[in-house]
């Protein structure tokens, strides 16, 4: 269940999620948080077509961030906010980490891996669940994706 907190940290995902569009990247932003301290322990936005990586995915690079910091690939305990519903490679990322518990905003039908999808945390396969919250500021996340992909489509179309 969302509280307070799960909405200011969401926020702060948000704002990374903006920084993303701004340069052009889908705008998904992660934050990974020491629920002990409340401390961002890394955050990160989506860059895939800045880093000439598939896997730039904000969840892998605030993963990866988190992991270097404290010295080991495990993050257990830690709290992940994503702004988007992860796909099943950021899901896998999430699990092999041992993150304590995902927080997302907007549900992802298409691409989702939690609760859409392979639903990757039901699988039997799957060594590691967190807890999962979603719907954490959904429509702030939505309307921004939508926002973001609807000005791509009218620079894109015919005559444009």
């Amino acid at each position: 269940m969302a509280d307070a907190r799960d909405t200011r940290f969401m926020q702060v995902a948000l704002e990374l999620a903006q920084a993303a569009a701004d340069i052009g990247e889908a705008p998904i932003g992660a934050v990974l948080v020491d629920p002990e301290t409340d401390e961002v322990v890394a955050q990160a936005h989506n860059r895939p077509i800045g880093l000439h990586d598939p896997t730039g995915h904000a969840e892998i690079i605030a993963m990866r961030e988190a992991a270097a910091k404290r010295g080991n690939y495990r993050l257990t305990g830690l709290e992940l906010f994503v702004t988007l519903e992860p796909c099943t490679m950021c899901a896998g990322a999430i699990s092999h980490a041992r993150i304590g518990r995902l927080v997302y905003g907007a549900p992802d039908v298409k691409g989702g891996a939690v609760d859409h999808g392979v639903k990757f945390f039901d699988q039997p396969t799957c060594h590691w669940r967190p807890e999962v919250t979603g719907g954490v500021l959904a429509e702030d996340s939505a309307h921004k994706l939508r926002s973001f992909f609807q000005a791509r489509r009218k620079k894109t179309a015919p005559g444009s």
